[in-house]
């Protein structure tokens, strides 16, 4: 079992967990979006896994609220308009392309999504070794977590 199979199991088994519950109901209204996120947290992803992410939150100077949701105390919240700069606004066209949505929305349901996922993608405060694995573990995991 991988790590992101760990996390989803005790999740459902806790019932969810702030967040994350809110994040599941997103998921399951949009299931594009857990593969959107996954094309960014997976190590080959669009990003080059979690740390690419993290380098691209510190290049925009917003290296303290993506340490928040790897850390053990509360979460910094992130905006769209943050999260544009940080991915791009021709990253997140791309991605609202891909979900039939304006680049707004994406931005807005990602930065709702990936402070609760992240931190729960890194109990103990750390970045896992060898990262999250790819894109279909990912996905895959989620996907049976959402069938049961």
């Amino acid at each position: 079992m991988g790590l992101f199979d760990s996390v989803l199991s005790a999740v459902a088994q806790n019932g969810g967990s702030g967040g994350l519950q809110d994040i599941m109901g997103m998921v399951q209204g949009n299931p594009q979006l857990m593969q959107l996120a996954s094309q960014l947290l997976a190590n080959d992803g669009s990003l080059g896994g979690l740390q690419g992410l993290v380098s691209k939150f510190q290049e925009a100077g917003l290296g303290d609220v993506v340490a928040s949701w790897i850390g053990s105390g509360a979460n910094q919240p992130v905006s769209a308009d943050q999260l544009t700069q940080v991915l791009g606004g021709d990253a997140l066209s791309g991605f609202a392309q891909q979900l039939g949505l304006n680049s707004g929305d994406v931005a807005g349901q990602l930065s709702t999504m990936l402070p609760g996922l992240v931190d729960k993608l890194t109990p103990g405060g750390t970045l896992p070794n060898g990262g999250l694995g790819n894109a279909g573990d990912l996905l895959g995991s989620l996907g049976a977590l959402l069938k049961g």
